[in-house]
């Protein structure tokens, strides 16, 4: 390694030193600038090696489907340009209300969730009855398959004819959704406390907080900081099962797309439904990537506890 001395420049003579990222007379020798070389070529070739390997396999794939002896006909009732333009209006009109099902939900799953979860992580006897009641509560919605919980919510509760009680089928159907993911997300938090370390509790109980106040500014914060990975997960999920709100008759996305197979017989209408669904998850997907990502680099430098 070689230091050349520099000269002292404007900044220097006015005190003022170079700013940051100004070049301070570092040389880096031979050897470094070959490591970085042969780094910045193997990066190259990896990438390259990726980028072929990926065009080698999509061009396989497609000559398996296309030469298939029933390419043809798939081709025809699954990817018709015709009827995935008759489609794709309706499937975006519809998709508005898979989105607020989506908000609507999301917000009541994040609130019973807490609620079931501090409510099991309750300490003392006379909690007892309510932490066997959130028990329950978890064991079977989490239990229960989701198709089920919807039918019995959108198709049982309209038979009961109970006075003041909705048959809308959003609304019940965006309850059975609240209900049966909710359960998951309480396991969620209900992780996230347990994780966080009984001392933490204690130093906040020393320093006279109640067991209400350690819970609400010491524990809660730093569970469901850990937690935010997995919540996003189960949103992402989320966002896919709003679409099973249609066996109720709601006209979302999936119904959109179910009245037009119905009249024409061609099912391309379901695939555009799909490439929307996916369409609208992959970036919350990404998202929740990044934000785990962050958060393991965080823990990694101390950042999080």
């Amino acid at each position: 390694m070689t230091v050349v001395k520099q000269e002292p420049g404007p900044e220097d003579a006015d005190g003022q030193g170079d700013p940051p990222g100004a070049d301070d007379g570092y040389v880096p020798s031979r050897r470094r600038l070959d490591r970085e070389r042969y780094r910045r070529d193997r990066a190259r070739r990896a990438t390259a090696v990726a980028a072929l390997s990926t065009l080698v396999t999509a061009v396989v794939l497609y000559l398996v489907v296309v030469n298939a002896p029933g390419w043809p006909r798939t081709k025809e009732t699954f990817f018709s340009a015709e009827y995935a333009r008759e489609a794709l209006p309706k499937v975006l009109e519809g998709l508005w209300l898979n989105v607020r099902l989506l908000l609507v939900c999301g917000v009541a799953v994040l609130v019973l969730g807490m609620l079931i979860a501090v409510a099991r992580t309750l300490r003392g006897p006379v909690f007892f009855p309510l932490r066997a009641l959130a028990a329950a509560y978890t064991d079977f919605f989490r239990g229960l398959p989701l198709i089920i919980n919807l039918m019995i919510v959108v198709l049982g509760v309209p038979a009961l004819r109970l006075q003041g009680v909705t048959v809308d089928p959003v609304l019940l159907g965006g309850t059975a959704l609240t209900l049966t993911y909710s359960a998951y997300v309480a396991e969620v938090f209900r992780a996230g406390i347990e994780s966080v370390h009984p001392s933490q509790r204690a130093a906040a109980r020393s320093l006279g907080l109640t067991n209400r106040q350690a819970l609400r500014h010491v524990v809660l914060p730093q569970a469901v900081r850990r937690q935010v990975p997995p919540l996003l997960n189960d949103l992402v999920s989320l966002q896919k099962d709003t679409g099973l709100v249609s066996i109720g008759g709601a006209i979302d996305a999936v119904r959109a797309a179910d009245i037009i197979v119905g009249r024409s017989l061609n099912y391309t209408p379901y695939i555009v439904a799909g490439l929307v669904f996916v369409a609208l998850t992959i970036p919350m997907t990404r998202f929740t990537d990044w934000v785990t990502a962050r958060m393991d680099r965080q823990r990694a430098q101390g950042g999080t506890t």
